[in-house]
């Protein structure tokens, strides 16, 4: 057990909140009103508005972190709908062709825990999802619902809270990604795809 900054014992298992918040808590008074924020505010369950949010995003911020605790942060992209509210405390999204790398879902093969934060960028608003992440393979129903997925992922929710958008930048959209797999449109190829430097050790289903 350690002391806060004004003395008191920390848990660290304190409710939603570990020894490090509560100690920031305390330095500047607010540990009252983050209790009653995760009182009024945190679920684990999906509203009917979460899911409506949620299923109308273009885009979320994924973060991961591999076995070691190392964090990645990552864009995920699709249209409307790309991502779907599948039970009460679980979501899918599928995985799209990228850059090979597989930061994202490589850190969840040996680390699930997730964090993906959704924002409205026009209304403005936010959600805050937490949960644990799952792998499935060509075998998943899910995976012929969404066009061009290669792998599709499942997060089973811990937590959901929104969060305040006074700083979200208002912007709207311009243009989506062409990019972007959806049904009865091909992608076009990444030009960096066409790279003299990376041209030899491009995956099979890229050269031509």
């Amino acid at each position: 057990m350690a002391a806060n900054d004004a003395g008191a014992p920390v848990t660290p298992g304190d409710g939603p909140y570990h020894e490090g918040m509560r100690r920031l808590q305390d330095r500047f008074d607010s540990r009252r009103l983050a209790d009653r924020l995760s009182e009024r505010l945190s679920r684990a369950a999906f509203s009917a508005e979460d899911r409506a949010f949620v299923e109308r995003s273009r885009m979320f911020f994924l973060a991961t972190a591999d076995a070691q605790g190392r964090p990645d942060c990552s864009v995920k992209a699709g249209e409307p709908g790309f991502v779907r509210v599948t039970g009460e405390n679980e979501l899918a999204f599928p995985s799209y062709d990228g850059n090979g790398m597989f930061r994202s879902l490589g850190n969840l093969l040996v680390n699930p825990a997730v964090g993906l934060l959704f924002v409205d960028w026009e209304r403005p608003d936010r959600l805050r999802v937490n949960g644990s992440a799952a792998i499935c393979e060509a075998t998943d129903p899910l995976i012929d619902a969404f066009a061009g997925a290669q792998l599709v992922v499942r997060v089973t929710v811990s937590l959901i809270f929104p969060n305040c958008s006074r700083s979200v930048h208002r912007m709207a959209l311009v243009e989506p990604s062409v990019y972007l797999p959806r049904a009865g449109h091909q992608p076009p190829q990444p030009a960096w795809k066409r790279f003299e430097a990376f041209r030899d050790v491009l995956p099979r289903g890229d050269r031509g």
